[in-house]
């Protein structure tokens, strides 16, 4: 019997074993590039399953499952890594570390794609093609680019991916996916202002930073609202400001720090907009400047082909009913992104708000949990997005 046709009753077979693994994970929670404990389990989950296992980047795992044939290579991607928050949730399994926490779901990822590569693995005769799990680490900050520089899209070469997301804001059962950009690029950044320090009652004889980046602040809401088209968003936000040590004293440095996120593809024409405008004012109020920008994320924008393909897999896994294609996107980051901008990608919201669990609550806050009876939906659409891949292929 074909996969597809006893696809829920495996999924069913193994919920038991996808909720012990994901409440493992999230009593166990490890941050970026420190989850030694959890890819020691993918990895040795991933190789009883006969799924040939590399290390990549210290803590991320490669399964790479063989089917009939060698071509394509599909990649399907979770995240490892926890948060540095302290969890404020009852539940009986919470994190069993200070100041750390699983409130973003990556738990729940890592569990559904072990599920899903061992339901894949029984079926490996019947895939055409290969098929590459990659368990990332360090989602929270770029770690994509990181396993990409070491070779994570090489050896086999990867032709496609396929990733999701346990989304609170979307209701329990429903799947999110649309073309085009869906969750912001962003790049921090850390702007310190060196004035000349003086006496507060005597400010003529100083530079004060502290004025110079108000003006700053000021100055750079305009790229927003009055030189970038509206249609095409952008977001620069302040959230840092450090200066000064007394009521009496002019300090001689003010340090900024935040964020710039577009939902388009022009990024760096805003950046470089933005250097701009610290420049001219900083030369106007006669102070220097030093400038830093780092790559948080890159703008994830889905494939159409990829996304159809997502979309026909979502009706069969869920219902037509249940397909989400508008209100989706979000000045939010995902690292997905790195891998979307090198081969046909698309990246999908499984929902798992509900009020009446307490699964509404926002990504990253100390009171983040998820609807676990979603769970195996996740698994499905990882199966029937590999199954739809290898027929578009072949077709």
């Amino acid at each position: 019997m074909e996969l597809k046709d006893v696809l829920k009753k495996e999924i069913e077979s193994l919920a038991e074993e996808l909720i012990e693994l994901r409440r493992d994970f999230h009593q166990h929670p490890e941050l970026g590039f420190q989850e030694f404990r959890t890819s020691k389990i993918v990895a040795e989950y991933l190789r009883e399953c006969g799924i040939d296992v590399e290390m990549v980047a210290e803590t991320g795992v490669v399964g790479v499952l063989k089917g009939k044939s060698a071509e394509p290579v599909l990649m399907l991607r979770a995240d490892l890594d926890a948060l540095p928050i302290e969890e404020k949730t009852d539940v009986p399994f919470k994190s069993v570390y200070d100041g750390k926490m699983h409130a973003c779901g990556h738990d729940g990822h890592t569990a559904m794609l072990m599920i899903a590569a061992k339901i894949l693995a029984k079926h490996r005769e019947e895939l055409e093609g290969t098929i590459k799990f990659v368990f990332q680490p360090n989602e929270e900050d770029a770690g994509a680019a990181i396993i990409i520089e070491e070779g994570v899209m090489e050896n086999p070469k990867v032709d496609a991916a396929l990733g999701l997301h346990l989304w609170t804001p979307l209701q329990s059962g429903k799947i999110g996916i649309t073309a085009g950009p869906l969750m912001a690029s962003s790049y921090y950044f850390w702007l310190t202002i060196k004035g000349k320090g003086g006496h507060g009652g005597a400010p003529h004889l100083a530079v004060d930073p502290i004025f110079c980046g108000k003006e700053i602040m000021n100055a750079l809401q305009s790229i927003q609202t009055r030189e970038q088209d509206v249609l095409k968003p952008t977001l620069i936000n302040f959230g840092q400001f450090h200066a000064g040590t007394n009521p009496i004293i002019i300090s001689h440095q003010a340090e900024m720090a935040g964020s710039v996120r577009c939902l388009h593809d022009e990024d760096a024409r805003i950046r470089k907009r933005f250097e701009e405008i610290v420049s001219h004012v900083c030369n106007m109020y006669g102070a220097e400047y030093e400038l830093t920008f780092k790559c948080g994320n890159e703008l994830l924008d889905n494939d159409p082909d990829m996304t159809e393909l997502v979309k026909r897999s979502a009706v069969e896994a869920a219902g037509e009913t249940n397909l989400v294609e508008s209100d989706l996107t979000v000045m939010l980051g995902e690292d997905f992104a790195s891998f979307a901008n090198v081969v046909p990608s698309a990246f999908c919201f499984v929902g798992v708000g509900d009020a009446t669990k307490s699964t509404n609550m926002p990504h990253h806050h100390p009171e983040f949990k998820l609807d676990e009876d979603v769970l195996p939906l996740g698994v499905e659409m990882h199966v029937r997005g590999a199954m739809a891949y290898f027929e578009k292929f072949q077709k």
